[in-house]
């Protein structure tokens, strides 16, 4: 298994395996970011995010995206956006490299933490990241506006 930086021509791949996890959280209608958008995003002028893919015979079986996320509290975090492995190569240790290669990062980039969302009906991702000791906060509520809601105001 080969854990590597995410290149521009990994973008369709990676396209591919956020849709497989919007399946998965019987989510599908809510991706709508292009592959335009989603280059644009990470590789264009001004790129927002940063992702680690996991390959095995040459082929993306997984990844991580993140970027970074200033708290007034704690500073600059690393938000762990999706870790996303392709359900053939779940309980492989996938995942686990990924989230160390995170871990790596946070800590040479010298940020102030690490943190990110998980459904709480997803039980074999809570399981995950109780091995790391993560704290899994209840409580908070997520609030969003949509492009089409934006655009009212």
């Amino acid at each position: 298994m080969n854990i590597r930086t995410a290149k521009k021509e990994d973008c369709p791949r990676l396209m591919e395996l956020v849709n497989e996890l919007a399946l998965y959280e019987k989510a599908p209608e809510e991706v709508t970011v292009t592959l335009q958008e989603f280059e644009d995003a990470g590789f264009g002028d001004k790129p927002v995010w940063k992702a680690f893919v996991a390959e095995e015979d040459g082929h993306i079986v997984g990844f991580a995206v993140y970027y970074i996320r200033y708290s007034t509290w704690k500073g600059n975090r690393m938000y762990l956006e999706d870790l996303i492995v392709t359900e053939s190569m779940r309980g492989k240790k996938v995942g686990k490299l990924l989230f160390d290669r995170l871990i790596m990062e946070a800590k040479e980039l010298g940020f102030n933490g690490m943190s990110w969302q998980v459904l709480d009906w997803n039980e074999p991702a809570i399981n995950f990241y109780n091995k790391y000791e993560a704290n899994i906060e209840a409580g908070w509520l997520n609030g969003s506006l949509s492009k089409e809601q934006l655009l009212k105001y």
